[in-house]
């Protein structure tokens, strides 16, 4: 349920209503607006005709059911696009977020190398995998702990916010301790209890599609975060599994006017992991942008013949600047900056 409250509701009266709702066994959720407040009411579904009754209460204008399964994710509970920052970095708003760096941090050199460079390119944030969950058990896992601390090295020579994996629920704090923001990778979409760790922080999660999940299963999961108090959610569109085999994934440009309308949570993609090939990440960057994606996270490597993970789709330093300057005519043209 989505309770009004009217403009000219006091402080008191907001409060009165926040304590009725945790009453009634549901969590109060606050939007302030310009004009008004908006209190979402969240929880079990089977007692929700009682909220009705905080209409009679002072100060309240409206009670409104929400009928997305996706209750703080959806339209309905929040008719603004949200903004949200990631160390003084907006994600959402008029700049387009652009997020580059390696898929795994090998080492100090390689990756402090590649932060320079792609700042120096235009990127306002860093990615880079200290813990890496692969398909096979044989391949490089990441070097973990060692991996955050050269990330933080390369913020503090850069000034780029980290943008970095957790894959494990008891790992959230340690890697929340080094990163800017936390991402989940597309095969832990549906890993509820690393989600519910995710809402208990407050620092922004990059949340990504997994390569079978439906748009509605995708909000949902957002929604697990967001129900745990994290308001701070990024999705991103990585490419779905097809029975196509020319590209690594198939990269679903039709989700992004979908979430728009569907969600007031921004929206990236990434190019790199939907195509599986740097030659076609250019052509899916400026597709993304065009159809009103709020960023991109790429991968970029120095030398990515000897990566030790997904260097055929990583761009070169040279390639990536030249990606950029490419696409400024693009964001200029849906009116938005870099």
């Amino acid at each position: 349920m989505i309770v009004i409250m009217k403009a000219s509701a006091s402080a008191e009266e907001i409060k009165s209503v926040e304590d009725k709702i945790v009453s009634f066994g549901y969590t109060p959720h606050s939007i302030v607006g310009v004009e008004r407040k908006v209190i979402g009411a969240i929880g079990d579904e089977r007692g929700k005709d009682r909220l009705q009754a905080l209409e009679s209460m002072s100060g309240v204008e409206e009670v409104i059911p929400i009928l997305k399964p996706y209750k703080l994710a959806s339209r309905e509970f929040k008719h603004a696009n949200s903004t949200i920052w990631v160390n003084g970095v907006e994600v959402g708003g008029q700049r387009i977020a652009l997020i580059a760096g390696p898929c795994s941090v090998e080492s100090r050199e390689q990756t402090c190398t590649t932060a320079r460079l792609v700042k120096e390119a235009g990127a306002n944030m860093l990615r880079g995998g200290a813990f890496k969950p692969r398909s096979s058990p044989y391949s490089f896992q990441g070097m973990e702990e060692e991996g955050l601390k050269i990330l933080v090295e390369a913020r503090q020579e850069t000034g780029l916010p980290v943008v970095t994996e957790v894959i494990n629920p008891r790992e959230v704090e340690l890697v929340a301790q080094y990163a800017d923001m936390l991402q989940v990778g597309a095969r832990n979409v549906q890993n509820f209890s690393l989600l519910k760790e995710l809402g208990k922080i407050k620092k922004p999660v990059l949340l990504k599609r997994g390569m079978m999940t439906t748009i509605k299963e995708f909000l949902m999961s957002a929604e697990y975060i967001l129900s745990e108090g994290n308001k701070d959610v990024i999705l991103c569109e990585r490419g779905i599994r097809t029975f196509e085999t020319a590209t690594r994934n198939t990269l679903d440009i039709s989700c992004i006017p979908v979430l728009k309308k569907e969600t007031h949570l921004p929206i990236i993609i990434d190019p790199s992991h939907a195509t599986g090939h740097w030659d076609m990440v250019e052509s899916m960057s400026r597709a993304s942008i065009a159809a009103g994606a709020d960023g991109l996270i790429i991968e970029v490597h120095p030398d990515p013949i000897n990566a030790f993970s997904d260097g055929p789709q990583s761009l070169k330093p040279r390639k990536f600047s030249k990606l950029v300057e490419n696409l400024k005519p693009f964001i200029q043209l849906m009116g938005r900056t870099l």
